[in-house]
């Protein structure tokens, strides 16, 4: 089996937005599909109330269900999200957060992922599901 890609280090896969979300891909579990991020939710990302707006958290497990499904697809395929379904269990902390995403199903031409955006406590703060459109990646 060959190694997993490297999504830190692969532009295409590594975006601008996962760059200002402060998105790290720590783990990578070609197996089951698996992959650990971390972010980091800077105050520019804080609402009102002093947590991270709703938006950015969703923008995290939107980038988080993706890359589950994108350590899964050879280099010229990408993928594209049409449907994302947010949680909000608790206020998300500013500071460092952790994800998990898996994926759950796939097929030639779509695939479907859950995450989990955890607070600095282990406690789960933003669950997510996505479906995704696979495509051939534009050169």
């Amino acid at each position: 089996m060959s190694d997993p890609p490297d999504l830190n280090e692969n532009a295409a896969i590594n975006p601008p937005a996962a760059i200002l979300l402060g998105r790290v891909i720590e783990a990578i579990d070609p197996m089951d599909g698996s992959v650990s991020l971390s972010f980091y939710a800077r105050p520019e990302f804080a609402n009102r109330h002093g947590t991270v707006q709703g938006g950015i958290a969703a923008a995290m497990l939107d980038s988080a269900t993706s890359a589950a499904l994108l350590t899964q697809l050879p280099p010229e395929l990408t993928s594209l999200t049409m449907e994302l379904n947010t949680a909000f269990l608790r206020p998300t902390p500013l500071g460092p957060l952790t994800a998990k995403a898996w994926l759950v199903s796939r097929d030639e031409r779509e695939a479907a992922t859950r995450a989990e955006l955890y607070g600095p406590d282990g406690e789960v703060c933003v669950k997510a599901t996505a479906r995704l459109r696979i495509k051939r990646r534009a050169r």
